[in-house]
C-alpha cells in the first residue's frame, strides 16, 4: 500500500533549540526580580514538602525495591527516607514521591506541574556536585522556564491528544536545569535538549495509578542523563525541537513559536506558579472550594444534605469523572469523592484520599448524592455548586477561581502549614520546621547539606 508521506509542518520554524540553549547557558545568575526569586523559593519549598510526605507510601516502596536490584551507588539523598542511591535514581524517586499525593505545584496555563521534573533533578545533581544554593535556584528557575514555555507553545492540543504534559515537557526542563548546573556551554546544552527531546514521558491513561507519578520522576531522570551525556560529547540534532519531524511538530498541530521566544529572559513563568490546598487533580479544586465554603457558612453536616449539584467544564469530568473509585489513588480523580470529603471534613488533604476514607460508609453515602453536569460555558477553572438540604433550603455558590489559584494565592503561612502537615509524620515536627526554613532561604546556602539533613529520615 502506498504511503502518504506529506508532512503538514512548518518548514521554516525559528531555531528554537539553539535559542533555548543560549538562554540556559548565558542568562545571568538571579537575572530576575526579587518577586520572581521569592516565588521560586515558594515553589521549591512546596516541592520539598510534597516529596517528603509520600516517602513511605507503597508507591515509593515498590519503586525503591526495583532500583535497589541495580545496586545503585549511594550518591544522593531521598527526601523523607534514610537510603541513598545514585543521582539518576534519586531524581527518579524524588520525582515519583513529589507527585504521588498529587499535591504539587501547578502552572495553570498549561496544567504542568513544573517543579517535579526540574527540582528532582536539580537537587540530586546539585548534592553530588556540591553546588551552591544560588546555583541550584538559578537552575530551577531556568529549567521551569524551558518546560513551561514549551508547554505554552503546544497546549492544549498536545494535552488533548492524551499526553501528560508534566512528563512530556519536563525532561526538557530537567535537561536545561542540569546543563546549567554542569555549566555546559550553549553548544552542549543544545545537544542536551536534543537528547532529551527523544525521551518524552507520560500518558493521561495512567491517571489514578502509580504510573502517573512516574512521569515527573522519569522526566527528571531523562533530563539529567541527557545533560550528562552531552557533557561527555554525545550528540543530537541541532533542531530536535522545531524541525518538521522534531519533538514539537510531532507532539502537536499547535506550535506557537512566539510563546517560546517572546520575552525570553524578561518575563518568567515561575511567577505564575500556583500551589494546591487540595491533594487531587487541579480541575476539581473549584468544586471542593465551593463545597467547603457552603459547609462552613451554613454549618452543614453530611446528614443535612439531600443533593449536591455541580456544573463544570467538560474537562473536569473527562479527567475526574470516576464515580466509584476503588482506592486512594483513583479517588484523586473523582470529583464525586472530592466533593463528599470536602463537605464531611471541611478539607481535602492527603488524609482524605486514603483507601480507608474511600470506603467509609458516610463518604460512600454522600458521594452517591453528588451529581455533576457538563456546562462548557463555565471555565475549566470554575465551578457552580448547589446544595439542597433535607429541611428544604437551596444553597448556592459560584467559584470563579479556587483558593490556591493566581487570583487567590496561598500565603506563606498556608504553604508552611501544608508542608508541616506532610512532613511531621515522616521526619518529625522539629525537622519539618527546619526543612521548611532551609528551603525558603535555599539560595543563601553554601550547598544542600542543611536542607538534606533536615529533610531525610534518620
Amino acid at each position: 500500500m502506498a504511503r502518504n508521506t506529506t508532512v503538514k509542518a512548518d518548514q521554516n520554524a525559528p531555531a528554537i533549540t539553539q535559542q533555548l540553549a543560549e538562554f540556559v547557558a548565558g542568562h545571568p545568575s538571579k537575572g530576575w526580580s526579587d518577586a520572581v526569586d521569592r516565588e521560586a523559593h515558594r515553589t521549591f519549598a512546596n516541592w520539598v514538602g510534597c516529596a517528603i510526605g509520600p516517602a513511605q507510601h507503597e508507591t515509593m516502596h515498590a519503586a525503591l525495591a526495583a532500583i535497589s536490584e541495580l545496586s545503585p551507588a549511594p550518591q544522593a539523598t531521598l527526601l523523607g527516607r534514610s537510603e541513598k542511591v545514585d543521582i539518576a535514581s534519586a531524581a527518579l524517586l524524588n520525582g515519583i514521591s513529589s507527585h504521588t499525593f498529587d499535591f504539587d505545584d501547578t502552572h495553570l496555563k498549561t496544567i504542568i506541574h513544573p517543579a517535579g521534573p526540574v527540582a528532582s533533578a536539580v537537587l540530586a545533581l546539585g548534592e553530588h556536585l556540591g553546588s551552591s544554593g544560588r546555583d541550584m535556584m538559578d537552575a530551577l528557575v531556568i529549567g521551569i522556564e524551558v518546560s513551561c514555555r514549551v508547554g505554552n507553545a503546544i497546549y492544549p492540543d498536545h494535552y488533548d491528544r492524551g499526553w501528560h504534559i508534566t512528563g512530556s515537557t519536563g525532561m526538557l526542563g530537567s535537561a536545561a536545569a542540569c546543563s546549567r548546573l554542569l555549566k555546559l556551554d550553549a553548544a552542549r546544552t543544545q545537544m542536551a535538549l536534543g537528547i532529551a527531546a527523544s525521551q518524552p514521558i507520560g500518558l493521561r491513561e495512567q491517571f489514578g495509578t502509580m504510573t502517573k507519578p512516574f512521569h515527573p520522576g522519569g522526566a527528571a531522570r531523562a533530563g539529567l542523563m541527557s545533560a550528562l551525556m552531552a557533557r561527555h560529547g554525545y550528540t543530537s540534532s541541532r533542531r530536535a525541537l522545531e524541525a518538521p519531524r522534531g519533538l514539537l511538530q510531532v507532539f502537536s498541530d499547535k506550535t506557537d513559536w512566539s510563546e517560546i521566544t517572546e520575552g525570553l529572559g524578561e518575563t518568567w513563568e515561575i511567577a505564575l506558579n500556583t500551589y494546591k490546598p487540595f491533594a487531587c487533580g487541579i480541575v476539581i479544586h473549584p468544586s471542593i472550594d465551593g463545597c467547603v465554603q457552603l459547609r462552613n457558612e451554613h454549618q452543614l453536616k453530611a446528614d443535612d444534605i439531600r443533593n449536591v449539584s455541580i456544573r463544570v467544564h467538560s474537562l473536569v469530568l473527562e479527567l475526574t469523572g470516576k464515580k466509584t473509585p476503588a482506592d486512594g489513588l483513583q479517588s484523586k480523580f473523582s470529583v464525586y469523592h472530592s466533593c463528599a470529603v470536602g463537605l464531611i471534613f471541611g478539607r481535602a488533604g492527603e488524609h482524605e484520599y486514603t483507601d480507608d476514607v474511600v470506603n467509609r460508609a458516610d463518604v460512600l453515602a454522600l458521594r452517591g448524592k453528588v451529581e455533576a453536569t457538563v456546562d462548557d460555558s463555565i471555565d475549566e477553572a470554575s465551578s457552580d455548586v448547589t446544595i439542597e438540604t433535607n429541611d428544604g433550603r437551596t444553597l448556592h455558590v459560584f467559584v470563579e477561581h479556587a483558593i490556591g489559584s493566581v487570583e487567590r494565592p496561598m500565603s506563606d503561612e498556608q504553604l508552611k502549614a501544608k508542608f508541616i502537615d506532610q512532613g511531621e509524620p515522616i521526619i518529625g515536627r522539629d525537622k519539618a520546621e527546619q526543612a521548611w526554613s532551609a528551603a525558603m532561604r535555599f539560595a543563601e546556602s553554601a550547598n544542600a547539606g542543611e536542607l538534606l539533613a533536615a529533610a531525610a529520615a534518620s
